[in-house]
């Protein structure tokens, strides 16, 4: 039996009647014939995936009921261990512990990465396992100068991703870049005044 395309990760044969009856089914047919989308972790994606700042992360309950949860941090807390595995620290937090819950007995993960500067978004499914009991793991993972005490790692093995186009995508920028670069604007404005009151002064 062929080995079915990655893509069906979320192509399920609804979802694949919906493209048949809009007209998309044979362009994504195309790319099936390919294998569908990627499984590994390239170094361009690896490096999208360090200079993030958030991402949101989608799990389940054994019924189906979804449940979304944003997580953030400085660029690298969400770390690249291989070409298929991804980690994070899990930080103390509301206390809710619905990602956890939903984790224990519905392994099935997607992370939603957005670049509202370079207006891309990247799709990443997988299976994920909650790891307790590897102090150096969570050491490592735990980002420098956080104050949330990490409880546990998060570990995902990637099934597949996608890179979306632009589309409807608004550019927005970090406020602490947009500081730095009005910064150093006014930094600039300053010695080009300065230089001018001297060549005024000679």
């Amino acid at each position: 039996m062929d080995k079915a395309p990655s893509s069906d990760v979320a192509f399920s044969p609804s979802v694949k009647a919906i493209q048949a009856a809009r007209g998309s089914r044979e362009s994504n047919a195309r790319r099936e014939r390919r294998g569908g989308w990627q499984t590994e972790i390239t170094p361009d994606i690896s490096a999208f995936i360090a200079a993030q700042r958030s991402f949101y992360l989608a799990t389940a309950s054994a019924d189906g009921q979804p449940y979304i949860q944003h997580r953030g941090g400085p660029p690298g807390f969400l770390r690249v261990l291989d070409a298929e595995t991804l980690a994070f620290a899990d930080l103390s937090g509301n206390r809710q512990y619905i990602s956890l819950g939903n984790l224990s007995e519905n392994p099935r993960v997607q992370l939603f990465l957005m670049d509202y500067v370079q207006r891309r978004r990247v799709k990443i499914w997988g299976q994920a396992r909650v790891v307790s009991d590897d102090p150096a793991l969570l050491a490592t993972l735990t980002p420098a100068g956080i104050e949330a005490r990490a409880e546990q790692a998060i570990v995902i093995r990637v099934t597949a991703w996608d890179a979306n186009c632009p589309q409807h995508i608004p550019q927005r920028f970090e406020a602490e870049d947009v500081l730095r670069a009005i910064t150093e604007r006014d930094d600039r404005i300053a010695a080009l005044e300065a230089e001018v009151a001297k060549l005024r002064q000679g």
